[in-house]
């Protein structure tokens, strides 16, 4: 009952955290290999992604019935693959590398800067908490 209360407190940026974090190692990753031959530029699907983390951990969220505890496995904190996408280029190159060294930088550069607002957000709803808990 606590973890509900709190986690409806938090709201849904724990979640978006988590997929920013995950955003940011998948662009990282495209930066990092501009100049490898073949290799295919990837992105996070954001929406579809915080939506499957949110209702991973929501309570009242419309779960699977399993009749063997081996059908399926806990929630990880991962994210589905299916949220990895690959990025359409708007000019491939001759070596069939799709990375835009301009457009990973800015999708960077925006994922940082949503990261960033949702840890302040976390913050300020933690610090009232515990204003509430001392009642300051």
């Amino acid at each position: 009952m606590t973890l509900n209360i709190i986690d409806a407190a938090l709201g849904i940026h724990p979640q978006a955290l988590l997929v920013s974090a995950r955003r940011a190692e998948v662009l990282a990753a495209n930066i990092a290999n501009a100049d490898t031959p073949g290799y295919k530029a990837r992105d996070i699907d954001f929406r579809a992604a915080l939506s499957g983390a949110q209702s991973q951990v929501q309570p009242n969220a419309m779960r699977l019935a399993t009749t063997n505890p081996a059908h399926l496995t806990a929630a990880t904190g991962e994210l589905p693959d299916e949220t990895l996408l690959y990025r359409t280029p708007s000019q491939p190159s001759i070596d069939g590398n799709t990375v835009d060294a301009q457009v990973e930088y800015s999708q960077f550069s925006q994922n940082a800067l949503h990261y960033q607002a949702s840890l302040t957000f976390l913050s300020n709803r933690i610090k009232n908490m515990l204003t509430a808990i001392r009642g300051d």
